[in-house]
């Protein structure tokens, strides 16, 4: 899975507006949607705020695994 479908999958998952999500890391509506759209590629900084979010890692959401693991910290 591409790491834009993970996060509509995440979000859906979630029950969660993009809105919603886009306040917790600090972005607009607008920027998120464009991540979930492929249209911008998620910083770094803000795909760490999102992993942390959905306590999952970087690497499930970016697409690189595709198993699921807790945040590391948690």
């Amino acid at each position: 899975m591409r790491y834009k479908e993970r996060l509509r999958s995440l979000r859906e998952e979630h029950d969660l507006t993009q809105d919603r999500v886009a306040k917790v890391i600090g972005v607009s509506q607008r920027t998120y949607s464009d991540y979930e759209s492929g249209r911008l590629r998620v910083p770094v900084d803000r795909l760490v705020d999102l992993a942390e979010f959905y306590d999952c890692s970087v690497d499930y959401i970016s697409g690189a695994s595709d198993i699921r693991r807790p945040y590391p910290g948690r």
